[in-house]
């Protein structure tokens, strides 16, 4: 399928939820690091700067009627980093939501996470917890923290899932499809991307979602995550309204 390109933001148009017809992105927010060492601080300022950069994605996929939004926040090989950085890194949820919670309600936000969140400090959990309950009715975008997440271990946490309801006859093995698969997923009640973003310049895909990218379209950019801002958002929109997306067809 092939949609229409839209005038860029030089234009000063007016964009309307016609414009755009995504439903999900997801984002791998990569290079909050080299950010901080470009400028001679320590990396956790990448990490901290990168807070700003989320609302700001936050709030241009919401304006522009994106249903879905997952941002891979902390992987489960994150843990292998300095304990220092990682104890930082599992601050900053609750820091966001500290100051952004009140604005992502006043939007219709609504928050969610993803991942083996039951192996997050408490602090973590709790944060999360909170801003998942206080934004539950909400309608508008589903904003999707990965957090302790590992696509592997999902599917592996998957399989364990579908051997066990087939031994209890929950589910019969030859009735087993895609769909049921899918369902045991993190991801459940959630569609699959129509676009994964990957700043940083990096080009892989570091086992986020890899069920789910199955026919996502992917744009990798080497800008740092801290310097994303919503001009970059739209122009990775345009970059993708520009494809075909054929699904393994003509």
């Amino acid at each position: 399928m092939m949609l229409k390109k839209i005038p860029f933001l030089n234009n000063k148009k007016v964009y309307t939820e016609d414009d755009f017809t995504l439903d999900h992105i997801a984002m791998i927010m990569d290079g909050n690091g080299r950010w901080a060492r470009k400028r001679g601080l320590p990396r956790v300022a990448g990490h901290k700067e990168g807070i700003s950069t989320v609302m700001k994605v936050v709030r241009a996929a919401s304006s522009r009627n994106v249903k879905y939004l997952t941002l891979y926040a902390f992987s489960t090989e994150n843990w292998k980093r300095p304990k220092a950085e990682v104890d930082f890194i599992l601050k900053l949820p609750k820091e966001f939501l500290h100051v952004f919670l009140p604005e992502l309600i006043e939007n219709n936000v609504r928050v969610q996470a993803i991942g083996d969140v039951n192996n997050l400090p408490a602090h973590t959990r709790e944060a999360m917890a909170y801003a998942i309950e206080r934004t539950k009715d909400n309608t508008g975008l589903q904003l999707n923290f990965a957090l302790n997440y590992g696509s592997r271990s999902e599917l592996l946490h998957a399989m364990k899932e579908v051997v066990s309801d087939i031994k209890e006859g929950k589910l019969a093995q030859e009735d087993l499809t895609e769909e049921h698969i899918a369902s045991y997923l993190y991801t459940a009640d959630i569609p699959e991307p129509d676009l994964l973003i990957r700043t940083g310049g990096e080009k892989r895909l570091s086992n986020f979602l890899l069920w789910q990218l199955a026919y996502t379209e992917f744009l990798f950019t080497d800008v740092l995550w801290p310097d994303f801002n919503e001009e970059e958002f739209l122009r990775a929109i345009e970059e993708y309204q520009q494809r075909h997306r054929r699904y393994g067809g003509l």
